[in-house]
This record gives C-alpha cells, sequence and structure tokens, in this order.
C-alpha cells in the first residue's frame, strides 16, 4: 500500500520535464523493473537553483523523482549528494518493501547529475 504523500506526488509529480540548458544531468537505470531516470540540475554559486527529471517507470518511481527534485531545490551540491534513498523513502512516509530496491534510484540519478556537473565544469 502507498502513503498518501506517495500517492500524491504520483498524480501531482513536480519538477517534471527536460531541462534543455542544464549545467549537470544524470541517468540511471534498473533493467530488472524496468525504471529509467534522469535528473537535470542548474547550479549557480554552488547551489542546486532549479532541478526536473524524467522517469520512465512505476508510480513510485515517478514519485521518488519528484520527491527527490523537492529535497534537492535549493541545497548546496555537498548537501544534495548526501540525500540517499532512505531520505527519500522517509520524505515520501515509506515504501512498499518490494519498491525500496528497483524504484528508488532517484537520489543516485541526482548524485549522477552533480558528478557531471563537477566533470564539466573542470573542463
Amino acid at each position: 500500500m502507498y502513503s498518501e504523500k506517495v500517492l500524491k506526488h504520483f498524480k501531482e509529480p513536480k519538477n517534471v520535464g527536460e531541462m534543455k540548458d542544464a549545467d549537470g544531468m544524470g541517468t540511471v537505470g534498473n533493467p530488472v523493473c524496468g525504471d529509467m531516470m534522469s535528473m537535470y540540475i542548474k547550479v549557480k554559486d554552488d547551489t542546486i537553483e532549479n532541478i526536473s527529471f524524467k522517469t520512465f517507470g512505476c508510480g513510485a518511481a515517478i514519485a521518488t523523482s519528484s520527491m527527490t527534485t523537492e529535497l534537492a531545490k535549493g541545497k548546496t551540491l555537498d548537501e544534495a549528494m548526501d540525500i540517499t534513498r532512505q531520505d527519500v523513502a522517509n520524505a515520501l512516509d515509506g515504501l512498499p518493501p518490494v519498491k525500496m530496491h528497483c524504484s528508488n534510484l532517484a537520489a543516485d540519478a541526482l548524485h549522477e547529475a552533480i558528478k557531471n556537473y563537477k566533470e564539466n565544469k573542470e573542463k
């Protein structure tokens, strides 16, 4: 059973869509369940000024992506790197155990976007 927060973020996800001028982008996926997530960030003064996502997956995958964007927006890059899968699940008032592993990849996508931003900045 899904929490009310999971259902809300699935039915009305926040920050949806590809960001064409992103400073960093990260994509992760789980071939077992088919969930694919891309996270896009816009960074100003070492802070995530804007963030969006595109997710192909189940309701839990969409909800975790939406919640991750809400958790990360306004955070410094270091603070955002500290966001874990468990933080996302806790913010959604939990996920069914069967959904924790497959669908909660959004924090990983966020971390990949931050790594991508840092790599691009070094060039």
